[in-house]
């Protein structure tokens, strides 16, 4: 697996733990679908390509600014959660490994 289909992997589980945790559903509610589907085509027309850092790090914003406060929102939300739910994933992405 590439690194950023890894990373698509992790945004896309980090937006269904928020949206289940949220209350919205236990699969991701149509507002939610929609931003796992923006955040998959921004990862795959990334500039950075392979190189891609983490976005929040990122001197292209590639996100528009309604997106960005959302993914925003879903990380703060999400982050800390990944490391008991995903420890796995989490560390990998922290560490860079993936």
């Amino acid at each position: 697996m590439t690194k950023l289909e890894k990373e698509k992997q992790v945004v896309t589980t980090m937006v269904r733990m928020y949206c289940k945790g949220v209350g919205h559903t236990p699969v991701p509610c149509d507002d939610c679908s929609e931003l796992i589907e923006y955040a998959r085509q921004r990862i795959d027309t990334c500039p950075e390509g392979m190189g891609k850092p983490f976005c929040s790090r990122c001197t292209i914003h590639c996100y528009n600014q309604e997106k960005r406060e959302k993914i925003r929102e879903v990380m703060r939300y999400s982050g800390p959660r990944m490391l008991w739910h995903h420890p796995i994933m989490a560390m990998a992405h922290l560490l860079g490994l993936h």
